[in-house]
This record gives C-alpha cells, structure tokens and sequence, in this order.
C-alpha cells in the first residue's frame, strides 16, 4: 500500500526491526531496508532484505527512492543528533535529506542519555520540522537499567505508520469504486499431484490490487496460486483452477474496474485422474480441452460506464501486434501488453514493461517496479472513468 524507507541505526533494539518489517511487509507495504553499519554489528543487513522480500543489488541508490514514508526504528541518541542538524554521512542521513513526506522515529537509548538536555533540544528540533516520534517507553533496558528509553513495540510503530498513511491520504480517485482484481496463474489438474500450470507468480496483479486500495476502492482480489502474499484490506477469493476462476469473476461481473492480470490455462486435461497416476515405463497421452476465455466473456456483457482491463503475455516476435488484435476482439477498454520471454520482466520478476493499448491510442511504460506500472495502468483506468 506505501513505499516505505526503513532505517535501522545501532542499538540492541535492532533485532525488533526484524518484527517491524515482517508487519509492514504483511500489511501489503514495499519496505526498503536502510541498516547502518553500527545496526550490523547486531543484525545483518541480510536478514532485513530477506525479510522485506528485496534483492540489495537491485538499487544503486536506495536512500534517494522515492518513498511515501521514512521509518527509523530504533533511532540511537547519535543519529538523532545527526538528523537534528542536518548531516549526512551515511545512507540513513542521506536518506533523510532527500525525503519529502512523513518522517516517523522510535528513539531507543539509555534513559539518562534520553533525559539529557542535548538529546531533548534535539528532539525539538525534530518535532518543530514536523517528525513523528512514537516512544520511548519506559521498561527494562538490556544493560539493566530500568526506565525511559525503551524502544516502541513494533505493533505500535506500525499502527502509528497506519495512522501517520492515513490522515496524509486524500480521498483517492477510486474511492466509491469496486475494483475485481485477477492474480497468478491457474493449475489445471492432471492426477491427484500433477497439474498444467505457468509461472506466473502474482506480483503484478497483487501490485494493482494494492495500487487501487490505496486509491481508495473496494478491492476483491482473485487469487489463482499466488506466490506472494496478498495485501491486507483488500478482499481474497482462492481461485486455483480456471474453472474456479471463471466462476467468481463472472458472478462479480458488475464490478465498476475489472482487471484480468492472472494468466488463466487456454487448455486442460479432458479427464484428470482421481488418484496419482504411477509411472509404468509407458507413453502417457493427455487430451486437453479449451477454457472458456474468462475475458471474451466479461467483454460480452460489459456494461455501460465499466472499465475491462485485460492482459497479453506474449512470447517471441509479432507480440505486440497479437496484443492489439487482442484487444479489439475480446471487447476489453485497455490491454496490457507484456514480453514474457524477457527474464528480467513478466512472469515472478520484480519489474515490468509494458505497452496499453486502448481506442485511443498506446502508451509504452519503461521497465519500472511492478507497483509504479501498476501506478500508470490505474492513471489510464481513471482516463477512462473521468471520460465516462
């Protein structure tokens, strides 16, 4: 739902950033992790990027991403002094200078660092320029010392983060809208253990899921064996097969946004065996039978001021052009055509690259993060809605 900057400085309180980015990371949020090199001496940076889902090679600069919101848990007395006077001497203070949005920080220290009259002075520097401190609490502190200066729980930060993502929102251009969201890839069966399935993981209609939520709709997301977890708030319907699938989009057919990202089986088995089949050293022949084209058949009773979003993971040379027979022929306001036989986009990638193609014209959007072209596919979805 947000794109968070995760800062993590120094203390033994470090290990409960671990926590606070399993919350934020189940809560639907894109968390990049900032650790110091002081937080490593506790907790490896490794652990936080794993933890986040979140490859570190993937950015050459992290600290200057654009970000909904800034998260420094816990914040050492050192850093908040740092950040009170506007250094920058590490990608966390880098970061900080750089941000435009909410600032949000759990300070953790000793409480008689915490009561001193430098580190207060501090802190009023920090909350004259409007950064939100949750804590300290007052507790047992590792060295003994009872008092405070412990570090927020993660519940806590994390509630306050919702509350901080909240009041800055505006009533988004989706809000009153239902949105059907498609996601994954079906699993036709074959026996009891196999089935004939594609390596679609979710990611990008997950990213759309959570792209209109934040606009403000009513989302119900399809899941069709979704390999990432879907966001909290949205509503998930389990939709492994096509024929399961096809059900529940049709019977939410009058939804104001429909948007087919799953990739739904053309074909499976004619007749599936109940039971595992064993291997005999023979020749196994399936016979395989056409789906019904769950898009073709929300294009058909498309109703007037609804918006059809369908689609086309093409492979190999003249993709683009069955993409846009595509979309004259299944009825659909705008289809998304993505190059499947690319690695580093499509199927389980953390990136995309697509064209729209709608009555109007087409629109190429550049490799990006599956979040920021879910971003500009919804752009186009609201084009259309504001045009009725």
């Amino acid at each position: 739902m947000a794109r968070v900057l995760l800062g993590v400085t120094g203390g033994i309180a470090a290990y409960k950033a671990c926590t606070l980015v399993r919350l934020l990371v189940r809560a639907g949020h894109e968390v990049t992790p900032l650790v110091t090199a002081g937080a490593e001496r506790f907790v490896s940076a490794e652990t936080f990027h794993a933890l986040a889902r979140r490859s570190p090679e993937r950015d050459a600069y992290p600290h200057l991403e654009r970000a909904d919101v800034l998260v420094i848990a816990p914040l050492t007395a050192n850093t908040l002094a740092r950040l009170a006077h506007g250094l920058a001497d590490d990608v966390l203070t880098e970061a900080a200078l750089a941000h435009r949005g909410p600032v949000l920080v759990a300070p953790a220290m000793n409480p008689r660092m915490w009561e001193h009259p430098a580190t207060q002075a501090n802190v009023a520097l920090l909350r004259a320029r409007g950064v939100e401190l949750v804590g300290p609490v007052e507790g047992e502190l590792a060295e003994g010392d009872v008092g405070v200066g412990r570090m927020a729980e993660p519940e806590e930060i994390a509630a306050r983060l919702e509350e901080l993502l909240a009041a800055g929102r505006p009533e988004g251009a989706l809000a009153g809208r239902t949105v059907l969201v498609s996601a994954g890839g079906t699993r036709e069966p074959i026996d009891a253990v196999r089935f004939i399935g594609n390596r679609s993981s979710g990611r990008m209609g997950v990213a759309l899921a959570v792209e209109a939520l934040a606009r403000g709709a009513d989302v119900t997301l399809l899941g069709a064996n979704l390999s990432v977890p879907a966001p909290s708030g949205v509503r998930l319907v389990e939709t492994p097969t096509a024929a399961e699938l096809e059900r529940e989009a049709l019977a939410r057919a009058d939804a104001d946004v429909v948007v087919m990202a799953a990739a739904v089986a053309d074909y499976r088995p004619v007749a599936p065996c109940e039971d595992k089949r064993s291997k005999d050293g023979q020749p196994w022949t399936l016979e395989l039978e056409p789906t019904t084209d769950v898009l073709a058949a929300l294009g058909a009773q498309k109703r007037k001021g609804q918006v059809l979003v369908g689609f086309a993971a093409e492979h190999g040379p003249g993709g683009l052009e069955r993409a846009r027979e595509k979309a004259v022929r299944k009825g659909a306001d705008l289809v998304v055509f993505n190059d499947v036989a690319r690695p580093d986009i499509g199927f389980d990638a953390e990136e995309n690259e697509v064209v729209i193609l709608s009555r109007s014209g087409e629109r190429a959007v550049p490799k990006a993060r599956k979040r920021e072209v879910a971003a500009a596919i919804l752009d186009e979805v609201e084009r259309l809605l504001s045009e009725g």
